[in-house]
């Protein structure tokens, strides 16, 4: 059934991908990230990678390192045919990259030499592109600065946030990799350099989350829509953490106000910045579920007029 194929890869985004080779193909081996302590307990929580190889019977590896020997031994052992990688999380060694015959291949989150790293999908946002899309490259030893296979476009929403955009990626890049991975297999595509200047997305922090209300609006709303899942972007008032889910930027300030002044107008509620106002949606005080805005208000009427830092 298909190619011998072992699949490296991590977070939600790697689900869809890994289904389609399921379908599609013999996958061999799953390799993932360990199990990480997640969410106010700090209980660990397996990668969504894991759960759908353990749902489906995959042999499993977690190695804190995929250079250790016990990870590279077990790499030949499955006897791969190619490795498909997607947002596995660590780079691959050339003792990893020389194991499949038919070499490493990659699908990154944007359209290469753009946005190579950890982080493509919030760095488009950030940046106001209209556009992005999936590259599937030939691994190297460098940071996503192999030879391209193929390549597809996809345009970002006004409202995209990092998850539906990723959601929207995760889907076309594993649409793409099994349009390309049969005629790679026979030798039908010819890999080609990356042209153009390489952009870096570096990982994210959790404090990239906090709002600088000196900032124009519309950089803060692209920050609200980068940042949605994580790390969230957040501001605080009377020494609460307050995540910002739903914003938009407004062209209306508030006359002589200061940046981080919260004030209501005709639209709604809204925070003053360095350029125009934030109007504020949905928000997630500290300890409480996300609301809209005006049901937080309701119940704290001392909101308006504060100053958020």
């Amino acid at each position: 059934m298909g190619a011998r194929i072992v699949f490296m890869g991590s977070p939600d985004f790697a689900v869809p991908i890994l289904k389609g080779l399921i379908t599609h193909h013999q996958v061999v081996g799953v390799v993932t990230q360990p199990d990480r302590p997640a969410g106010r307990g700090r209980k660990l929580k397996p990668p969504p990678v894991k759960e759908l190889a353990l749902r489906c019977g995959l042999p499993l590896l977690q190695p804190e390192s995929i250079c250790q020997e016990e990870a590279i031994a077990w790499l030949r052992e499955r006897k791969p045919d190619v490795i498909v990688v997607a947002a596995f999380g660590q780079i691959l060694p050339s003792s990893v990259l020389g194991i499949p015959p038919r070499g490493c291949l990659n699908v990154h989150a944007s359209l290469l030499p753009r946005y190579r790293g950890a982080a493509p999908i919030p760095a488009a946002i950030l940046a106001g592109d209209k556009e992005t899309g999936v590259t599937i490259m030939l691994m190297d030893e460098g940071m996503d600065t192999g030879p391209i296979l193929a390549q597809r476009s996809c345009p970002i929403e006004r409202w995209d946030t990092a998850a539906s955009l990723g959601r929207k990626l995760s889907l076309m890049g594993a649409e793409l990799l099994l349009e390309v991975l049969p005629k790679w297999l026979e030798g039908r595509i010819k890999p080609r350099p990356q042209e153009g200047k390489a952009s870096y997305a570096r990982m994210l922090k959790k404090e990239d989350g906090i709002i600088d209300w000196t900032l124009p609006a519309m950089d803060i709303e692209r920050r609200v829509r980068a940042y949605n899942p994580w790390p969230g972007a957040y501001t605080f008032w009377q020494g609460k953490l307050i995540k910002i889910w739903r914003a938009e930027a407004s062209d209306s300030s508030l006359l002589g106000g200061t940046p981080g002044q919260v004030f209501r107008d005709r639209e709604g509620v809204k925070v003053a910045c360095g350029e125009g106002a934030l109007l504020l949606k949905e928000i997630q005080m500290e300890g409480k579920k996300p609301m809209p805005v005006e049901d937080f208000v309701r119940g704290r009427g001392n909101f308006i007029g504060a100053i958020l830092s």
